[in-house]
């Protein structure tokens, strides 16, 4: 990845309570990778949202992930395998895609998939659609938005870091 800038994101505006939104499958990349990228984020002064470090015991999760989405300023979304098979990482992606409507940065990691397979929903992501597609209790219309919201980061040039 390029360089980390070494001062905080805009650290004096009141606007935004994170500088960086981390968006990943945890059991792919949490212990590893994102734990990486976290501390390189949190050494440089940027304040940074991940699920682990800023929930709070007794809070609903859905609710305060929604709200620090919207408290932050930009979007470091880490692409992984099992990805699409979270709800939970499809719908960050799909609220997140409401943000980027309204200007605000996305930066996709692409780790261990190529970026045509989150755009075009195939190989594991297509797997994981598959499935939601026949299971009864899920909305038709919520699996679009998350089909869109995968297409347009799959647009987005990132950093894609391949299986050693």
């Amino acid at each position: 990845m390029d360089q980390i800038p070494s001062s905080p994101l805009n650290s004096s505006s009141t606007e935004w309570r994170y500088d960086v939104f981390l968006s990943f499958r945890g059991e792919d990349t949490r212990t590893g990778f994102t734990d990486h990228l976290y501390a390189a984020l949190v050494d440089k002064g940027i304040r940074t949202f991940r699920d682990s470090e800023e929930l709070r015991r007794g809070e609903e999760i859905e609710g305060e992930l929604l709200k620090a989405i919207h408290e932050s300023r930009i979007f470091i979304i880490i692409f992984s395998e099992d990805y699409a098979n979270s709800k939970w990482c499809l719908k960050e992606l799909a609220e997140i895609s409401k943000c980027k409507a309204k200007g605000r940065k996305v930066f996709p990691v692409f780790y261990h998939v190529d970026p045509s397979e989150v755009r075009n929903q195939s190989g594991y992501y297509g797997e994981a659609f598959a499935a939601y597609e026949n299971d009864a209790n899920q909305d038709s219309e919520r699996i679009q938005v998350w089909r869109t919201a995968l297409k347009e980061a799959g647009h987005i040039i990132g950093y894609h870091i391949d299986k050693e």
